[in-house]
């Protein structure tokens, strides 16, 4: 199944299905064969990048309405 985000209103970034995570070193997550997982978007979970519902503990508030983005800028074409 192709990876499915969904931005929960006031609450964490939750991403379903076949996906892996990893850092900014290029080093993968051990998920543990999860297929679902919330990831934290108050900035306040003591175990980043995962949410642990301290969202919910410190009154975080955000509610994301799915839109259309502009199609993106064409990249200039470097000169020769």
């Amino acid at each position: 199944m192709a990876a499915k985000v969904t931005i929960v209103n006031n609450g964490p970034i939750r991403i379903e299905g076949d996906f892996t995570i990893c850092d900014s070193e290029g080093n993968c997550y051990g998920l543990s064969g999860r297929t679902m997982i919330s990831l934290c978007r108050c900035g306040m979970a003591e175990n980043k990048p995962f949410c642990d519902g301290s969202h919910g503990r410190n009154g975080f508030s955000s509610q994301c309405k799915a839109q259309e983005l502009p199609p993106p800028k064409p990249k200039p074409v470097p000169a020769l």
